[in-house]
């Protein structure tokens, strides 16, 4: 009994494979494959943890996102968004 030979993609199918593979994933439910969108993402990271890197204070207030704001302290050395150390007393709280 001969085999069927399996047949080449062509160029728009592997294409398509290519986009379907990118924008969906395979996960496990009940011992299935379910096929989901995956989570959209910014230079490889979260839109949440992209959110958090690099928003500054200001927007985050604005959007309401104020458990990501953090202190003067925990800001990094160098932010432009830190309050400059000469502008703290010497308790190290803003004066105003």
């Amino acid at each position: 009994m001969s085999k069927k030979k399996k047949r080449k993609l062509t160029k728009a199918e592997k294409r398509e494979k290519d986009r379907r593979r990118e924008e969906f994933e395979i996960i496990f439910i009940n011992g299935k494959q379910k096929r989901v969108r995956r989570a959209p993402k910014i230079n490889g990271l979260d839109v949440d943890e992209f959110t958090r890197r690099n928003a500054d204070p200001i927007w985050l207030h604005k959007n309401e996102m104020w458990e990501y704001i953090t202190g003067p302290q925990e800001m990094k050395e160098g932010s432009d968004t830190c309050v400059e150390k000469h502008a703290l007393d010497e308790d190290g709280v803003l004066p105003f």
